[in-house]
């Protein structure tokens, strides 16, 4: 099913008196900007420009517990330069930070402190799992290692590696900001949070 495309200002909801004139065409200006009218005069809604500085201003809070934290230290260096996407001010407190980055093994033992962190974060809120070990246990399948981080705090993006070079980590963070500009609400919204 196709989805038609707005072509008059009216469409948009400018009611001026040139616009609103019955019998009459598109003015030249319309015609001018062809029919992409929202991308060329930078129409937008509230919704669109929430999710846009949302997704343009994420604050990660450090959450490093094996080698993949040594990863997701340099990608705040000037090499891979974070800041470029809005996401380099990285927080040690969670309640200033929107995304949890879970790099490594998790014990079970750090479950609840893990738990407790995502907690404390403001809503919304966003997780990625960093790494073989977070996303599934890795290598390491024995009873002192949690096998994913999903089975207690809700993951919106998984990066693979062992450990996962620097550059996916960006393009997991730029996979997240796509999610979050598109209007995609987290995963804790969609899924739930298990208990």
């Amino acid at each position: 099913m196709a989805v038609e495309k707005k072509k008059r200002l009216a469409q948009y909801g400018l009611h001026s008196e040139r616009v609103m004139w019955q019998g009459k065409g598109p003015s030249v200006f319309e015609q001018e900007l062809g029919e992409d009218l929202e991308r060329r005069l930078g129409l937008t809604t509230v919704e669109k420009a929430v999710a846009w500085a949302q997704g343009s201003s994420i604050w990660p809070d450090t959450f490093g517990l094996a080698c993949c934290a040594i990863e997701m230290m340099s990608i705040v260096s000037s090499r891979y330069d974070i800041a470029r996407f809005g996401a380099e001010v990285f927080r040690s407190s969670p309640r200033q930070a929107d995304l949890l980055i879970v790099s490594g093994r998790v014990a079970h033992k750090m479950a609840a402190p893990l738990r407790q962190i995502y907690d404390q974060m403001l809503e919304p809120k966003w997780v990625i799992a960093m790494g073989a070990c977070a996303s599934s246990g890795g290598m390491f399948n024995n009873y002192a290692v949690l096998q994913g981080v999903d089975k207690i705090v809700a993951v919106d993006i998984h990066v693979p590696g062992c450990p996962p070079r620097p550059e996916a980590l960006v393009e997991g963070i730029v996979r997240l900001q796509e999610k979050i500009k598109a209007g995609v609400p987290p995963a804790y919204e969609i899924r739930g949070v298990a208990s």
